[in-house]
Parts: C-alpha cells; structure tokens; sequence
C-alpha cells in the first residue's frame, strides 16, 4: 500500500478495498462457501454457530484450519504482505469465520471492539491485530453491510460487567457482555459519524482490531455473506487472559497501541 492507503488506514481504522480478487476467484470462494453450507445443516460442530432463534447457519469458525481453499486463501501473498505492513511484523492468523448473512433472516452483528473480547476472553495483550473481511457477494447499503465508526480504534471503550465464563458459546449468536453501553456509543458516533462497507463481490476490508464495528440484520432477498481473516502480529502472542472483565477508563485514550496493557486495568 502507498503512503496514502497507510494514513487512511491510520486514521480512520479501516480500507475498503475494492474488487480486490477477480470474478473466477470470488466464484471458487462461493462455491466453496455455498458446500460448507451444505455440509454443516446438521451438524453440531462447535465450529458452527447457530442463528439465536433458528438452525439456521450463523458462522462457521477456523476455516483457513479445515478447509483447504479457505487455508490457501488466509496465506495469499497480496493479503499477507498488506497485514505485515500495516503491523510492522511478520503475522499469524488468530481466527477465521464464515459470516453467513442469508436473505430475509440474516441477524445482526451488534456493536463490539474486537479487542476488548479478544484481550478479556483470548489474552491478547495489544492491539497488533486486524480483521480481513473478503465479501462473497455484493455487500449493499440495504442488505446488512458492516458499520464502522471511524476513528474510534484510537478510543479503548471497556464495556460493563462481568463476562461469564466460556462466554464466547453464548456471544457468537447474539452478543449480550462485551459491548459498549449506548452513552459511549452515542460519543463515539457524535464525534466520528457512521461509515458503510459496501461493494461488489471481491471486496475486501481491512480493520483495525479496536475499531467499534457491528451491522444490521438482512430483510432483504439479497444474501451477505463474507470470509474474515483475522491476522495477529507474532510479537503480540497471546498470554492467559485476565479474570472477569477489563475496567480501564471510559473513552482513555489508546493512540500509543503499544502501551494499551498499561491503559487498561484488569481485575
């Protein structure tokens, strides 16, 4: 990436690259994508996530682990050199999903900092990470696209309460711990506004791993469905998280990633 992509990025926490894989590329994905579907209606994997009133397929984890062309997709080269440049070090994938969003009953993502679950829930100790989202069909304005607040990674936002523990079996269907109470969401909002991730199939969006992020449910018969990557640094290994919930300051600032452990008080 240029200087330019680089200070966008830092800026506002994120890219939108778009068309960034071609045509005959995003239809192996999707047809790979459509067989996981089909090979995981029955199935009670942990892997796979449920809608929280339905069977229906939510997401399916640690597929660049069990399934091949998604491994080879995770250490394409053009991905792999753009998240090194960005951490400043070589990376590792942290985590993997399919994020299925059908038409008509595709469910919300509610708002959430990756990193406050990954720090609290995982033991990562900085933000040295992103997410890497591949859309496999056209993400439009209406069918339930990422949100993003730009700017606010450079605000750590800890949320209230306790996270109860194995937490994550609850959250991956409908997130109720680890997210942000809405006079923080309202600041953030207020102060950096509300940006859309859309574009046609191929896209990809890079963001930062505290950027407050969610998107809405699909009422629409358009499906969003995309494949995220989620690239740590190798020097931000994950160490045994911290018991109960992360209580730094509301809104402190983070702009010095390095020292967010410092900026943070777990108890």
């Amino acid at each position: 990436m240029d200087a330019d992509m680089l200070a966008s990025y830092e800026k506002n926490g994120y890219l939108n690259l778009k068309s960034f894989f071609l045509a005959e590329e995003v239809k192996t994905f999707r047809d790979e994508l459509q067989k996981l579907w089909r090979e995981n209606r029955e199935t009670e994997r942990k892997e796979v996530i449920r809608e929280p009133q339905s069977r229906e397929i939510r997401s399916i984890f640690a597929v660049h682990r069990d399934n091949e062309v998604f491994r080879q997709l995770s250490q394409h080269p053009r991905l792999l050199a753009i998240a090194r440049q960005i951490l400043g070090s070589e990376v590792y994938v942290h985590q993997s999903r399919i994020n299925y969003k059908k038409g008509f009953t595709g469910k919300e993502f509610y708002w959430h900092s990756d990193f406050e679950t990954w720090h609290v829930e995982d033991g990562m100790p900085r933000m040295r990470a992103l997410s890497c989202s591949i859309a496999l069909e056209e993400n439009r304005h209406f069918n339930g696209p990422l949100l993003l607040i730009p700017g606010s990674h450079k605000k750590f936002i800890t949320c209230v309460g306790r996270t109860p523990d194995a937490h994550y079996e609850q959250s991956l269907r409908k997130q109720e711990y680890g997210v942000p109470d809405q006079a923080s969401l309202q600041k953030l909002v207020d102060q950096h506004g509300i940006d859309t991730a859309v574009g046609p199939a191929g896209t990809v969006t890079l963001f930062d791993c505290n950027v407050m992020h969610g998107s809405n449910g699909n009422i629409t018969p358009y499906p969003r469905s995309n494949v995220f990557f989620v690239y740590n640094s190798v020097e931000n290994k994950l160490v045994s998280p911290p018991q109960g919930h992360c209580t730094g300051e509301l809104g402190l600032d983070a702009s010095e990633k390095a020292a967010v452990t410092a900026a943070c008080v777990c108890s």
